[in-house]
């Protein structure tokens, strides 16, 4: 072969590896492109399922714009106020066993969560559901007015649900609720079975019918049922008081919060959706946090947040004076409180330990050691020290 045909079979040789090599990557690009494809659209339906998870709250999106003129105003920019409501209908999968179905709907807990401006901070404010309150008119169901009331808290949102008892807490806080996010029943018990369950303390065993609760003592991890019964229990753990509920309510969350960090579940896709599942299902906002992007955009900064500045306190509250029964609220603390929210200044906590050892003081009445300390707790705590 002459050194000209040597040539011309080396550049045919060449060309036929180099379009080789083009329709590989020709094939290899569209293959790329079929899975980010195919992963784009398993991601979509992941996205529209979750997302159809939630339902809008639209009624009391309308009903909170009659009144936007009496509303607070938010006084510091980035800062934000979400009210999480827990109510105890018996309406819907799961939740007849409860109990009844009245037809009513009461809200069996009400958190109001401040985050920090610099999302540095959370602060979770337990709102006794006996604190007596002002209750405006308020709009019901079936389209009537109620009278404006002095009243429970929980009666603002059987009477005109949500959009009530956002303007009942504003009106008694001064606080703007920038959010808020209604749980029922069944979406608790979901949330705590998608981690596996979350461990707490008890120093003796537990036997409750009425909370349907058998449990020993010492370390137990509690799944969805035994949880929701420990959080709602009264008759069967403490003093019986609604304040003393609250408390064991807060550390159950703080408990939570730590199971969910400690675990890795938000960087761990594979884990981090049932959780989701689990906190979208039976969940009802307001329509700017009803969907993923919504949510997301609010807690994507709370990741940085340590534990120990997660912090949970109950209102300073003590007995109504007409009525053991109920509450009212322990001025000028509950104030104070109020006005270190709206200005998200910073709110110290000490434990109700330390707290009594200060004081000396171990009665029902929120008493904090210093003007702008407060009775609590923090998502650090081990609930079994």
């Amino acid at each position: 072969m002459t050194d000209t045909s040597r040539a011309g079979a080396s550049a045919t040789g060449a060309g036929l590896i180099r379009r080789r090599r083009r329709r590989w990557v020709r094939g290899t690009a569209l293959g790329a492109g079929v899975v980010v494809l195919v992963a784009a659209g398993a991601g979509w339906a992941v996205y529209a399922k979750l997302s159809g998870n939630i339902t809008a709250d639209e009624a009391a999106e309308a009903e909170l714009a009659r009144y936007e003129r009496e509303r607070p105003t938010a006084l510091v920019r980035g800062a934000q106020n979400i009210l999480l409501i827990g109510s105890d209908t018996r309406a819907g999968d799961g939740n007849r066993k409860y109990g009844k179905d009245s037809g009513t709907e009461r809200s069996d807990t009400t958190i109001l969560l401040h985050l920090a401006a610099d999302r540095r901070s959370a602060t979770a404010v337990s709102l006794p559901r006996d604190l007596m309150v002002d209750v405006p008119s308020c709009r019901r169901p079936d389209g009537s007015r109620s009278e404006p009331a002095f009243a429970m808290l929980n009666y603002a949102f059987e009477t005109g649900g949500s959009a009530c008892t956002i303007r009942t807490v504003e009106k008694l806080t001064n606080i703007r609720v920038d959010h808020h996010m209604i749980v029922d029943f069944s979406g608790f018990k979901e949330m705590v079975d998608s981690v596996d369950g979350v461990e707490v303390c008890l120093k003796k065993p537990i036997s409750d019918k009425a909370a349907k609760l058998k449990l020993p003592a010492g370390r137990v991890t509690l799944n969805g049922e035994q949880a929701l019964g420990y959080v709602r229990a009264r008759k069967s753990l403490g003093n019986g008081s609604d304040t003393d509920r609250m408390d064991r309510q807060q550390r159950f969350l703080g408990a939570l919060v730590n199971k969910v960090r400690s675990d890795d579940v938000l960087l761990n896709p594979v884990r981090l959706y049932p959780v989701l599942d689990a906190a979208t299902s039976s969940l009802t906002t307001d329509p700017g946090l009803a969907s993923l992007r919504g949510l997301y955009q609010l807690v994507r900064g709370l990741r940085s947040i340590p534990v120990d500045h997660v912090k949970f306190l109950t209102v300073p509250r003590e007995s109504y004076v007409y009525n053991a029964n109920r509450d009212q609220l322990v001025e000028p603390e509950a104030e104070k409180l109020f006005a270190l929210l709206r200005a998200d200044g910073p709110v110290r906590v000490t434990t109700e330990r330390e707290s009594s050892s200060k004081s000396g003081n171990s009665g029902r009445k929120n008493d904090p050691s210093t003007s702008l300390t407060f009775r609590g707790s923090t998502a650090a705590e081990d609930t079994c020290r």
